[in-house]
């Protein structure tokens, strides 16, 4: 394999509250928690982080407010191993935060409030020291596309392979999609982007093939399915949350070892199955 180089990532850092509940609310329902407790988040931040814990040096542009909220976040970047020198922090402004509500099954639903991650600068894109011995460039959807652009091209002005998680799903430009080197998409993102409903891992290949002729590299991942190209790992499921960013991350790790996709791909998802069978 290659030399193991660092990642770069641009994107969300959130505070993160979750809640236990023994289900969703419906539309006008009060329903009793069991337990909150804050979580690191934001899939920036997630995805960092997880780059680091699968062996690769990570370094992340985002924004945080001067708030409690964004001395959690900074500190638990520094905790993780993350270089957080390219985190602003903006005074007057509210750090990203979002509310989470988790089921008994494990699975959940949240809200995000994107505060300080909608006025990253993008003039840090410009400083040499980011890109310093990086390989390769990680974008979501939590951070205005206009960054996402700006950022991809800024990374592949300089070599980087891109690589986009996009969600929440949200339409792409030609612009952005035309500096993506690999897209990587859940069951309902693919849907919303290829039209077409992903229930299994065949519909996982339909819609990988689809989006193909959009993006030069596609992976589509269809939860418990595991991804269009590696079947799910039967694991005791404990929580759901955090689980597509450990898949990116373990992703990008790989890649940055030197892996081939598929080799890649593999990793991730039986990172992915250990991180949903284990409490946070």
């Amino acid at each position: 394999m290659a030399r193991t180089s660092c990642a770069v990532v641009v994107g969300s850092l959130h505070y993160d509250i979750v809640v236990s509940a023994p289900h969703r609310p419906a539309a006008g329902e009060t329903v009793t928690g069991t337990a909150w407790h804050p979580v690191f988040g934001g899939k920036g931040g997630n995805q960092a982080v997880a780059v680091v814990r699968a062996g690769v040096a990570c370094r992340i542009v985002s924004a945080v407010g001067d708030d409690d909220f964004g001395l959690f976040l900074r500190g638990h970047l520094e905790a993780s191993g993350v270089d957080a020198a390219h985190v602003a922090t903006l005074p007057g402004t509210g750090s990203g935060m979002s509310v989470a509500i988790m089921d008994a099954g494990g699975d959940y639903g949240a809200v995000i409030v994107s505060g300080a991650n909608l006025a990253i600068d993008p003039a840090v894109l410009d400083r040499d020291a980011l890109w310093d011995g990086a390989s390769h460039l990680v974008l979501q959807n939590e951070i205005p596309e206009a960054l996402n652009i700006a950022a991809a091209r800024a990374a592949r002005a300089r070599g980087l392979r891109v690589v986009l998680n996009a969600a929440p799903a949200r339409d792409l430009s030609a612009d952005l999609a035309a500096t993506i080197d690999i897209l990587v998409v859940n069951a309902g993102e693919a849907e919303a982007l290829s039209g077409i409903v992903v229930e299994s891992l065949e519909d996982a290949r339909h819609a990988a093939s689809a989006l193909a002729d959009r993006f030069r590299i596609v992976v589509v991942t269809a939860g418990t399915e595991g991804a269009h190209s590696e079947p799910g790992r039967r694991v005791k499921l404990v929580s759901t949350h955090g689980a597509g960013d450990c898949f990116i991350g373990t992703l990008v790790a790989e890649l940055a070892h030197g892996g081939d996709l598929r080799y890649s791909v593999r990793q991730a998802n039986l990172a992915a199955a250990k991180h949903v069978s284990r409490a946070e």
